[in-house]
């Protein structure tokens, strides 16, 4: 059977919940939430999206930190007179204006989606872009890719006119009191097209400095590692991998054990591997993105309850954002101690992330024992066995001393106190 062990000596890590964000502590530490898409896919509601938020403040998830609810896909409703997105106001009656201010009012944060590029029904609408004379076509690259999805055009930034454009939408979103924003098919990376955004991503993380509050910039849907220091240096975080929901296996099964299912074991252990490698890019101010903990549910999570331990644990021990795809109106008790873990949550929150040890006799194993070490000596080892049959491990103190790296070390955490979770 899958297990996790994790184990905290000489530490202190009391799970602390995320400080109203400014410009001095934007980012320090991983975001934390929920978003629409893996529950609700493309028809985002007020009323659906309002009542995720209500659940999570009746299970107290915000006091933990849990506090972005983000708005997926299928918020729009096309473009205005000056080529900005404009809310479903059909879906959507009080429009992203008013779900910022509902969200705030109840000590939330407020996330939407949108995508890089010109698309093309963008092209031929064709809008004047506010503050200039000129015109979408005439800031549009029609030979190549606006994004990794198909159906949209490049963005020309030899035009004065595409940087004030992108301003033009920070500008709004600002007015609206839009806390985060999530960039999906962003190139060079994963999707459907080769397509290449690094000057925009540029463009948008200056426009965003200017904003009159901190805004987040989450980019998906998994980006290419070569590009790394590029995305750190424009955005807040970055997905390492495709999508983690079940999709066609689960949405089209006839079998009532498996469809609907959130995610699905191969989804989730695939990022173990993955991970490693953007390891030393995740640090205050942006991180590694594992997707969506689809956890929440009980059963219909798609994986087990052993797997749904180890799956919360790897996002921790990574750092990596904790936000959670599940019906939240039907949280299971006990998904909900799960991602309620104080101790957990601080390892997560404390921002160094750990490594697998290179330990000879786990090598090429389904065993594996990640470590992250802290500059007062304190540490964090966290066990797994990702086979489904049951082993066991075998470690020595000695062995684990002589390989901790201790480049790892990153800012001192806030103290803890010694914890033991499984």
């Amino acid at each position: 059977m899958r297990f996790t062990l994790l184990l905290a000596f000489a530490l202190s890590v009391p799970a602390a919940a995320q400080p109203a964000p400014t410009q001095s502590n934007f980012a320090a530490r991983p975001y934390m939430g929920w978003s629409s898409w893996s529950l609700i896919r493309g028809h985002p509601t007020e009323e659906k999206i309002k009542a995720q938020a209500d659940a999570l403040i009746a299970a107290k998830l915000h006091e933990l930190g849990y506090r972005y609810i983000n708005i997926d896909d299928g918020w729009t409703d096309g473009f205005d007179d000056h080529g900005i997105p404009k809310p479903n106001l059909t879906a959507f009656p009080d429009g992203m204006d008013g779900m910022a201010k509902y969200m705030h009012q109840h000590g939330l944060l407020f996330g939407i989606y949108l995508n890089p590029g010109i698309t093309e029904k963008l092209y031929k609408q064709n809008p004047q872009i506010a503050g200039t004379a000129s015109h979408i076509a005439d800031i549009t690259d029609t030979t190549q890719s606006g994004s990794t999805r198909r159906n949209s055009y490049r963005i020309d930034f030899s035009k004065p006119a595409a940087t004030t454009y992108i301003r033009s939408q920070v500008e709004q979103f600002d007015r609206w009191g839009v806390d985060f924003i999530k960039m999906d098919f962003v190139g060079p990376g994963g999707g459907n097209l080769p397509a290449d955004n690094r000057e925009e991503l540029r463009q948008w993380h200056a426009a965003l400095t200017h904003a009159s509050h901190p805004i987040w910039l989450e980019l998906s849907n998994y980006l290419s590692i070569d590009q790394a220091p590029l995305w750190r240096a424009t955005s807040n975080g970055w997905r390492i991998e495709n999508d983690i929901e079940c999709y066609g296996p689960c949405d089209k099964s006839t079998d009532p054990a498996i469809h609907g299912n959130l995610t699905t074991w191969s989804k989730v252990v695939v990022r173990f591997a993955d991970v490693v490698r953007w390891l030393p890019y995740a640090a205050p101010g942006a991180w590694n993105d594992l997707d969506t903990l689809e956890l929440g549910n009980g059963d219909k999570d798609g994986i087990t309850p052993d797997e749904r331990q180890s799956m919360f644990t790897l996002w921790a021990i990574s750092c990596a954002p904790l936000y959670l795809g599940s019906d939240l109106t039907k949280i299971d008790a006990a998904d909900l101690a799960i991602i309620s873990n104080r101790d957990i949550i601080a390892i997560d929150q404390a921002g160094v992330p750990a490594r697998p040890l290179d330990i000879q006799h786990l090598r090429n194993k389904p065993q594996q024992a990640w470590l992250t070490t802290y500059p007062d000596g304190s540490a964090v080892l966290a066990l797994f066995n990702l086979d489904a049959a049951p082993a066991e491990i075998k470690l020595s103190w000695r062995e684990i001393d002589s390989l901790r790296d201790t480049h790892l070390a990153g800012p001192t955490p806030p103290a803890l106190h010694d914890s033991h979770s499984h």
